[in-house]
């Protein structure tokens, strides 16, 4: 029974796992804390996010070991490696060599001014690209690699050598010891990939005054980069020329890797951040939106909030210093087990206390910021806090996609797939959204859906299954969130 691997290389976390292609089983998975983050106290006061990406790549070669050493004998049975991860970040490498930290899809100095003045470096960028950014089927982004390079460019200290990567692209090229390529999904992260082409957009690049050499070439997602480098399958215990296919986009994995019925789901992944998708077999665009590639063919609507497992975080941040500061309670453990008991226990609307919680804004109006109204005696209690920031959450997602049934591109849709931590944890944030979607909630029965994802798109490339719809029935679930009766 053939088996293929996969590596996910998150915000928060980095995962790998080994599943059967023929039964669409988990057989082992393995998760560590990414803890490679090297912002200095400057750079974060800047809005930075750097991060150490051969640490990030010692964590996953970790995963990856353990996955094979948990495999034991049937180590022989694997055919193939997929890998995932964040999809906007860069960093400059020359081979194997990073010039630079990885700056990830967190990162906000793009909003900084440019030289005193009022237009920042995201302004600018997007003034240059201009009416291309429909190509890309999204506008530019803080955190988006062109951005990121371009304000690098203006500062100067953009790289003379070397190539832009994703960060799992960058790892692919560790793995098998070849020149770094980017499949679309991974690629349109960058924000300068014309979409519908699905490759490069020389125009965009230019007008940022960048250079189309900076960029990897393009590659599809069931194209093999190479095989597993001798001294990488040795440290792995995996066979060397064991296929390496391209890192996909996570949230693309995430959709392939929780979704059984591609064209009547809407998928909501929400991990670090969230995001709201659904498949479409044409192009469209929208500015409040991102169409993004999906694997082989076709395209994802997405409606990214930027408001997911970190808006939660914020508000457990916000407890634990009350508790600290005010009553000196040193707790170590999360708050998120206590919090979510509170939110269970408060009414669905919060007794009239409302949220809406971007407190980062979103992409396409970043100056957005985190908000309460309808405050009354009554309702100011920390129950309905925690409950308004989940219905806030959920009306996010629910006006993303109303953008989408705006632009004409989403079907009708009889089940929505929830997907991440941040969502498979909360079953209340389920409930929340089942009600206002009025639709049922399914979760996966397996978790670390991206990196299942990955496994997916491998397995075809392998020539072990057809196509994704085939690989699809792969999917399981388990728990249920179903709207509450009228």
């Amino acid at each position: 029974m053939p088996l293929v691997i996969s590596a996910d290389l998150g915000t928060t976390t980095i995962a790998a796992l080994a599943v059967d292609t023929e039964r669409g089983e988990l057989v082992q998975s393995v998760t560590l804390e990414n803890d490679a983050e090297v912002t200095s106290a400057d750079e974060k006061r800047r809005g930075g996010s750097d991060w150490d990406a051969a640490r990030i790549a010692e964590i996953a070669m970790r995963c990856l070991g353990e996955v094979v050493t948990r495999l034991g004998d049937r180590s022989r049975e694997v055919v193939a490696i997929g890998l995932t991860g964040q999809q906007h970040g860069v960093l400059f490498a020359d081979g194997g060599e990073p010039l630079t930290p990885l700056v990830n899809w967190q990162d906000r100095r793009a909003l900084q001014p440019m030289d005193g003045g009022e237009s920042t470096f995201l302004d600018e960028a997007r003034r240059r690209v201009g009416e291309s950014c429909e190509r890309a089927g999204c506008r530019l982004a803080a955190g988006f690699v062109a951005t990121t390079m371009f304000r690098w460019r203006c500062e100067g200290v953009l790289p003379n050598r070397g190539i832009a990567c994703c960060l799992p692209d960058w790892f692919a090229g560790q793995l098998t010891d070849a020149t770094v390529r980017s499949e679309p999904t991974m690629a349109a992260g960058a924000g300068v990939l014309d979409v519908a082409r699905r490759d490069w957009d020389g125009a965009a690049v230019q007008s940022l005054g960048l250079s189309l050499e900076q960029f990897p070439s393009v590659v599809e997602a069931d194209q093999p980069l190479g095989g597993l480098c001798a001294p990488v399958a040795t440290r792995l215990g995996l066979p060397a020329g064991l296929p390496v296919f391209p890192a996909i986009g996570d949230n693309q994995a995430s959709f392939v890797g929780s979704v059984n019925k591609t064209a009547a789901t809407l998928a909501i992944n929400v991990g670090t951040g969230g995001q709201v998708g659904c498949y479409s077999d044409a192009f469209c665009y929208s500015p409040l939106l991102e169409t993004r590639p999906f694997p082989l063919a076709g395209y994802l609507l997405v409606s990214c909030g930027l408001c997911g497992g970190r808006s939660y975080a914020l508000l457990e941040r916000f407890f634990r210093q009350l508790g600290r500061e005010l009553f000196g309670l040193e707790k170590s453990e999360p708050l998120y087990e206590a919090m979510n008991r509170l939110a269970e226990s408060a009414a669905g609307g919060a007794d009239g206390l409302t949220c809406d919680p971007l407190f980062t804004g979103t992409r396409a109006q970043p100056e957005r910021r985190a908000e309460w109204t309808g405050v009354t005696p009554e309702n100011f209690t920390p129950a309905n806090w925690i409950r308004s920031l989940l219905d806030g959450m959920a009306g996010v997602f629910a006006a993303g996609f109303d953008e989408m049934r705006r632009v004409g591109s989403a079907g009708e849709f009889d089940q929505i797939v929830g997907a991440g931590n941040g969502l498979r944890k909360n079953l209340v944030l389920a409930q929340a959204i089942a009600e206002r979607f009025r639709l049922p909630v399914r979760l996966p029965a397996h978790s670390e859906e991206a990196a299942t994802g990955a496994a997916v798109v491998a397995a075809v490339g392998a020539g072990l299954h057809e196509s994704l719809a085939d690989a699809a029935q792969w999917m399981r679930y388990g728990e249920l969130a179903c709207p509450a009766a009228p």
